[in-house]
């Protein structure tokens, strides 16, 4: 049962609970869900179920119908295509910023996590590499020490982490993206603005490429 203590509402509790549940679909698009059902499986009473399924209609995860529950809407293959191209604007602007700053320990951070990602992907360590993969993207955000930037596209990844992950399981593209993050890399540390926001506006239009390829393949596979 989930207790308040002090730094989150009871409600926030179960907001945050039920949307990691939709965002990593372990709640399906499709489903029915309930507010007694959501009560007695977290242990809590009604209202604070209530008050987050409101918040997560209000926010387009769920749909609440009126005296019989609600559907799980989760995120649709429009919500991604717009959080990618969302990405491609401010990672490319994230790595300009990153690229127009050129900090030496930045730069050995980010040379870092390209050397280790190539070392596990040798290793055929996957889930060690989807790690650094995230943890690349990371490292250039907080470079540009814009709590905003950082927070709107760490809010945005969150949304994406299973499908990220997805499209790195696909057959080469682990491989490329190591590539074209050491070509960021590359035009991060000689200072070239334009290249890096480039590049990174690329690797990201192409993750996206990649991950619709998966979703079509996989309809036409049920």
């Amino acid at each position: 049962m989930f207790q308040p203590d002090g730094s989150a509402s009871l409600e926030e509790k179960v907001y945050l609970t039920l949307e990691e549940q939709i965002i990593s679909q372990k709640l399906r698009p499709g489903e029915a869900v309930t507010e007694t059902k959501l009560s007695r499986e977290l242990g809590v009473s009604r209202t604070p179920v209530r008050e987050a399924l409101q918040r997560l209609d209000r926010e387009g995860l769920i749909k609440l119908i009126p005296n019989k529950g609600a559907v799980v809407l989760g995120i649709s293959e429009k919500d991604l295509i717009d959080i990618y191209k969302i990405r491609m604007r401010l990672e490319g602007l994230a790595a300009r910023i990153a690229a127009e700053k050129t900090d030496a320990e930045f730069c050995r951070e980010l040379c870092d996590n390209v050397d280790l990602t190539g070392f596990y992907m040798e290793k055929g360590d996957i889930e060690k590499v989807k790690n650094l993969d995230s943890e690349f993207h990371d490292i250039i955000y907080r470079s540009c020490e814009s709590r905003m930037l950082g927070k709107t596209l760490s809010e945005l990844h969150r949304y994406i982490a299973s499908y990220r992950k997805l499209s790195l399981a696909a057959d080469g593209r682990i491989e490329r993206s190591l590539a074209e993050h050491r070509e960021i890399y590359d035009a991060i540390v000689r200072g070239d603005a334009a290249a890096a926001d480039a590049l990174m506006s690329e690797h990201v239009a192409r993750a996206l490429e990649n991950l619709l390829t998966i979703i079509t393949n996989d309809g036409k596979d049920k």
